[in-house]
């Protein structure tokens, strides 16, 4: 088994908060791993010390091989990012933008791949729209493509379904499943249970900072147990702790 992440006693504060606390987890070549959580249990800062994005105020982790304190930027390079936000450059077209993530990643021959993608997604029509102007559903697209354009190994994703219409989410979601069984691994961070339970292989919950449960989804579903009720399950024994 090739762990691609591997995280130990992971912490991240602001002042006198605690986002994250002492977080240890490793997701497996593979994997579309799940990190679940309300609001506010850090998920978001978790995503962002495994990209490099923010320093580790504590702890150490790897990804794919790479030191996310001491080498960021190989990190970086190497995965597939998309943040919570979508935040395309706005004084840029869609094409445009994907000219740059091609000069950044050395993608060759970016014109079939980005139309590639404008069909997938159906976004064609906005190929040369400034990104200021796009909706947020077709910034979302846009970021969904600079993600996976160059076939990361590893794509990091906040929330994936965020601004998808029912119809864009379902093919999305068929296109991650099928991402993973190419031997590539997907690290989700999501409080949307339902979407977590149906493609999920692997979760973790997180609230407070703290891990409360990790393991196969498939443990879930041995034994009968939905993950919504298991995840509020916990949460609730927590927070009432």
């Amino acid at each position: 088994m090739t762990i691609v992440l591997d995280a130990r006693d992971l912490s991240k504060s602001f002042g006198d908060v605690t986002a994250v606390d002492t977080v240890t987890l490793s997701v497996k070549k593979g994997a579309l791993f799940g990190l679940l959580g309300p609001n506010g249990s850090g998920k978001t800062t978790m995503i962002k010390m495994l990209t490099g994005q923010i320093r580790p105020s504590r702890g150490s982790a790897t990804v794919l091989g790479f030191d996310v304190t001491q080498d960021p930027v190989g990190v970086r390079t190497r995965v597939g990012i998309i943040p919570e936000q979508e935040t395309p450059p706005s004084f840029l077209t869609a094409m445009e933008y994907l000219h740059f993530v091609a000069a950044v990643r050395k993608i060759q021959d970016i014109e079939s791949k980005a139309d590639w993608w404008f069909d997938f997604l159906d976004f064609a029509d906005k190929k040369n729209v400034l990104c200021k102007d796009l909706s947020r559903g077709t910034r979302q697209k846009l970021m969904f493509t600079q993600a996976f354009i160059h076939e990361p190994a590893l794509a990091l994703i906040d929330e994936p379904l965020i601004n998808f219409d029912p119809i864009m989410q379902d093919l999305v979601k068929e296109y991650l499943v099928g991402y993973v069984k190419k031997d590539r691994t997907i690290f989700i961070s999501t409080h949307i249970l339902e979407v977590a339970e149906e493609i999920c292989s692997d979760f973790a919950i997180l609230h407070k900072g703290r891990v409360l449960h990790n393991g196969p989804v498939a443990d879930l579903t041995g034994r009968n147990e939905h993950l919504t009720s298991f995840f509020l399950s916990l949460v609730r024994k927590d927070r009432d702790a």
